[in-house]
């Protein structure tokens, strides 16, 4: 790792130099530059999925200093990948769409109960692509250690298939045990196939650890693999924590598959994190994002034939008497399209009592500081819980600041005392939920691939609800006068760290 960045490192610093040098002994290149980044800022300005935050964080150094602005955005600074890349994904969107069969029924009834919330899910199925199901069992798990026991359960009564995909994967006890698990299921003819994120677990894994899973008969493939050279597909990672099982069973959360997430290991005090586990029709979607993202990382399409064989209708006997509406949803930075974002934007500006929130990073736009506050001065009881020892001394830093608007508004911060908080996890009024992968950072909201669970009317809401009244017991409240402590320093890096936060 440290031989890769400082490479990296090199060759940026051997282009700014070049350039620099350049424009220094000749006076047009200085003006060339300028010019050029004046196109480049006014090209973000005038394209709409570009968030005015992360068109300023750019502008300022491009601006500033143009020929180091401009080299360093053209190799990393772009928010998405090529337009053959967006052509391919929606190309494959559209191919799987068909398959989905929504329940409409399940969207009849959500209108007669309620118009409001219907539009909610609404949003979803139309903007994501994933309906609304009923027929669906949901459980609860408020950390990591809760949730794997029943993972493997779930895993060794596999008959058919096993499909897995997560941002980061550990060598230890909990990623060991699974593993172990799934060579098993493979002996016994089960289509066993795993997807990780390469970057995401370049300190976790050796190099090319794919073909040591496929050498044991795992199909199994890495997403954007990591190149030691400087290039834009950084930016856009595959943050999703994704189990299947056999179209009927699926897990979701912010868990990944390495021992601190378990407490087997300890990082950062006790770690604290939440997934979900739904049984019935819904676990289908599951399914089908996984295919999605199979065929876009590996080219290899799934027949019509094979899709219909993995539909549990067609092996599974079981009755399911699942309560309420669960609804799983994807966000793709291939779309222009924030879906995560505007799920956590429906649910708190919907909210008449309460929304309750869990983020490892608080570090937001405009527009969802407006949502906040506005939930907030409208007598709304917003509470968010942050870590209070972090996995990330700047992003905590940045977290921070935005802490002072927060509270003047009204809104309630809590910081988990005990340790690190990972769990993406809102909840309102003792009605509608989410559970998923996406935090209220820039990176999540707008440059990952992502995916969560919206929830009306279940009886995992009160799970739900009761581990965010056990948490904040176990969290300090942050005042005012905390926020006013802070040093001028602390303060001056803090504002400086905000106007690059689209960046982190």
């Amino acid at each position: 790792m440290i031989l890769v960045a400082l490479g990296i490192l090199l060759q940026t610093l051997w282009v700014v130099f070049a350039m620099y040098f350049l424009s220094w002994h000749v006076r047009i290149f200085n003006v060339i530059f300028l010019i050029l980044s004046i196109i480049l800022v006014f090209r973000m300005l005038i394209k709409w999925e570009h968030n005015p935050s992360y068109v300023l964080a750019w502008a300022v150094p491009m601006l500033l200093f143009p020929v180091f602005g401009i080299t360093v955005y053209v190799l990393f600074g772009r928010p998405s990948l090529t337009k053959k890349n967006r052509k391919a994904f929606k190309s494959i969107r559209e191919h799987y769409n068909q398959y989905m069969n929504p329940d409409e029924k399940a969207k009849e009834e959500l209108r007669s109960l309620d118009e409001s919330v219907a539009n909610q899910s609404k949003y979803i199925a139309d903007w994501a692509g994933f309906p609304l199901w009923k027929n669906t069992e949901t459980k609860y798990y408020a950390s990591g250690e809760d949730m794997f026991p029943d993972m493997l359960e779930a895993m060794k009564a596999a008959k058919h298939f096993i499909y897995m995909e997560f941002f980061i994967v550990g060598e230890g006890r909990m990623w060991g045990t699974i593993k172990e698990v799934l060579e098993q299921k493979v002996k016994e003819g089960v289509d066993v196939r795993f997807i990780y994120d390469d970057f995401g677990c370049v300190n976790y894994l050796p190099y090319h650890y794919y073909k040591e899973l496929q050498a044991s008969g795992i199909k199994c493939a890495a997403f954007n693999p990591f190149n030691p050279t400087m290039s834009i597909i950084m930016n856009n990672r595959n943050h999703r924590k994704i189990l299947d099982i056999d179209g009927h069973t699926a897990f979701t959360g912010g868990i990944n598959l390495a021992d601190e997430y378990i407490n087997e290991k300890e990082r950062f005090g006790y770690w604290k994190d939440t997934g979900i586990r739904l049984k019935g029709d819904a676990a289908w979607s599951f399914t089908l994002m996984f295919i999605e993202m199979w065929n876009y990382i590996t080219g290899i399409e799934t027949t019509s034939e094979e899709l219909e064989m993995m539909r549990p209708a067609t092996y599974c006997t079981d009755v399911i008497n699942g309560d309420g509406f669960v609804q799983p949803y994807a966000d793709s930075p291939l779309d222009n399209e924030y879906v995560g974002e505007n799920v956590y934007r429906n649910i708190i500006s919907k909210a008449k009592r309460y929304c309750y929130i869990f983020t490892p990073y608080l570090v937001i736009g405009s527009e969802m500081m407006t949502t906040l506050t506005i939930a907030a001065k409208s007598g709304v009881d917003v509470r968010i819980v942050t870590p209070e020892i972090p996995d990330k001394k700047l992003v905590f830093k940045l977290t921070q600041s935005y802490y002072e608007r927060l509270i003047k508004a009204g809104v309630k911060i809590y910081q988990f005392t005990p340790g690190f908080i990972h769990a993406k996890s809102f909840i309102c009024d003792d009605e509608i939920a989410t559970v998923g992968s996406i935090n209220l950072d820039f990176r999540s909201l707008h440059m990952h691939f992502e995916c969560g669970c919206w929830l009306y009317n279940n009886e995992i809401i009160k799970d739900i609800k009761a581990d965010f009244l056990d948490t904040f017991e176990k969290s300090e409240e942050i005042t005012l006068e905390f926020c006013k402590k802070r040093s001028i320093f602390e303060r001056a890096l803090q504002a400086f760290l905000r106007l690059f936060a689209p960046l982190f």
